[in-house]
């Protein structure tokens, strides 16, 4: 019997893309179907390359043909990926913004957005990551960049600041540009015109995502950033405390607000438990268990997952190598799950503004 690919592709419109609740042919995730004899073989195209049901869905599909088509077929998959966007994000090349808020300073927001952005480049995506904490910037400390300076190069006859690129992401931070011993005494409309260099003035090139490292709390920075660029989606890092927690629901509010309307990815709750060394299954809630998600349950938003209080974290950070780089590092694969499901909650965010069809730029 002679494969066609027809009888594929009507094989594959049984297995669904789980998050998004549609077959794999109609959302156009099948391509380059190739059948000699009893080899098949064909690309999935998936949202992103940190795509968590990626091992599920390619063996869904390998079911499928033998199934529905031929249990002799040699079946050959191509696992790729084209990150999706659904609208312009104001910054050129940019495909999706990604906003790391919390209500209140000290739960680890600036080490989440550091680990999440190392994270997303370790699945394969290009990244970028602004440390937009005017009063506050960590980046230059977290990357070992104390002292650097960006350059600038013309594009297109304009002036550039080019971003410092160190383990496969670019950066830009306002601490690249003052002296670190010196505070920041700005009013707002300063701050806001410096944020928005950060986003205007630079030369990001392609990127899968842009991550951006907000001040804790709901100010001029916030308003600045959601209403001069459409943010994909916000991850909010909280601590299990119930004044933590208190500012956290606050922090989602505001990006809740009609005027910023920010879709929530998820909420992620940091210094969850403490784990000795010498006892590594143990696990102590020294700040108490389950406000993360009890908050993210009340709230109806995503909840993205418990990092613990691990010394190693800010050790690492403070040494200019994140923790998310260590190979074989149970914190590592931590937080390269936790960017698998932010990675995750932007495409269904994109597919549901627009209305389950995707737009998958070239």
């Amino acid at each position: 019997m002679t494969i066609t690919k027809e009888q594929v592709l009507q094989a594959l419109s049984n297995v669904e893309e789980p998050d998004l609740k549609k077959d794999l042919v109609t959302l156009n995730m099948i391509q380059n179907v190739h059948i000699d004899g009893d080899h098949i073989s064909f690309s999935v195209i998936l949202t992103t390359p940190a795509c968590p049901l990626k091992a599920m869905i390619e063996n869904a599909c390998r079911n499928a043909i033998k199934y529905f088509v031929s249990k002799e077929a040699i079946v050959h998959i191509d696992m790729a990926s084209k990150v999706t966007t659904q609208k312009n994000t104001g910054v050129p090349g940019v495909k999706n913004i990604i906003a790391v808020a919390s209500g209140k300073g000290g739960v680890g927001k600036s080490t989440v957005a550091v680990n999440l952005a190392l994270g997303l480049a370790k699945t394969g995506a290009k990244v970028g990551l602004i440390d937009a904490d005017i009063y506050g910037p960590s980046i230059p400390i977290m990357f070992g960049l104390e002292g650097a300076r960006p350059k600038a190069r013309d594009v297109d006859g304009k002036s550039r600041i080019e971003p410092i690129e160190k383990y496969g992401i670019k950066l830009l931070s306002i601490g690249f540009f003052t002296d670190p011993n010196q505070p920041v005494p700005w009013r707002g409309p300063m701050v806001s015109t410096a944020v928005k260099q950060l986003f205007n003035d630079a030369d990001w090139g392609e990127l899968d995502y842009l991550v951006v490292d907000l001040p804790p709390g709901t100010g001029d920075i916030h308003i600045t950033v959601t209403q001069s660029f459409p943010v994909t989606g916000a991850v909010i890092v909280t601590t299990p405390q119930n004044v933590a927690l208190a500012d956290a629901k606050k922090g989602i509010g505001m990006f809740m607000m009609n005027a910023i309307n920010v879709p929530i990815l998820g909420i992620v709750e940091n210094m969850s438990y403490f784990t000795p060394a010498e006892l590594p299954e143990n696990r102590y809630y020294i700040f108490g268990q389950g406000g993360g998600q009890k908050l993210a349950e009340k709230l109806e938003v995503p909840f993205l997952g418990e990092i613990p209080l691990v010394k190693g974290i800010s050790d690492s950070g403070d040494s200019g190598k994140p923790i998310v780089l260590e190979e074989d590092n149970i914190m590592a694969r931590a937080f390269v799950d936790l960017a698998k499901k932010v990675a995750q909650q932007v495409a269904i965010c994109n597919a549901a503004a627009i209305n389950n069809t995707f737009i998958v730029n070239n």
